[in-house]
């Protein structure tokens, strides 16, 4: 039988046994466009993000899951009314704040280090207003540069970035404690 004689759903429940989820969170404000809720929850399933974070209103499953892949059902998401409400939520699980944001005091992408101490939350703005000072205040900032003659990107190409990025130092991370442990570890055999 190959992968595409089986519906999705069989797919992802196959894939879903030895799928590997980070300590890592999104979270988007009251998007404009349901379709970048739903590319949003598309790339929490493929990344491997724990959970998606919704800050506002937030479309009807019926509306979400056809355009997200049909994965809706795969990622935990949570609704926060406002962003003082989803700091708060953060504070009291130790989630560390990351903003995507064109901000003068934003590190670039290219040199920023994420801190996995704690469980993080890369945060995407609003496709007009961008991240809320609440949550700006409460985040370490990072902006990916672009080269070229556009401004900004679409807030889900933008998540995705981020996450691709996460995902890639958290697995460097464990690959260079698991050499250095191996090392270790030979030092100690008789």
């Amino acid at each position: 039988m190959t992968t595409r004689d089986q519906t999705r759903r069989q797919r992802y429940n196959r894939k879903r046994k030895e799928a590997k989820l980070f300590p890592i969170d999104v979270a988007c404000i009251d998007f404009k466009h349901d379709g970048n809720t739903a590319f949003l929850i598309r790339s929490a399933a493929c990344f491997g993000a724990t959970r998606l974070h919704i800050i506002g209103s937030m479309a009807k499953r019926s509306e979400l899951n056809p355009l997200s892949g049909s994965l809706y059902d795969y990622v935990e998401i949570i609704q926060h009314s406002t962003p003082y409400d989803f700091t708060a939520y953060c504070r009291e699980k130790e989630i560390s704040l990351v903003s995507a944001e064109l901000a003068g005091d934003a590190d670039c992408i290219d040199n920023f280090s994420f801190d996995f101490s704690n469980h993080i939350c890369i945060v995407v703005g609003h496709e007009e207003s961008g991240v809320p000072v609440e949550i700006l205040k409460n985040s370490k900032k990072v902006y990916i540069d672009m080269p070229g003659v556009g401004f900004c990107l679409n807030a889900s190409q933008t998540a995705n970035i981020m996450l691709y990025e996460a995902v890639k130092q958290y697995n460097y991370r464990e690959k260079q404690l698991e050499m250095w442990s191996r090392e270790k570890t030979s030092y100690c055999l008789p």
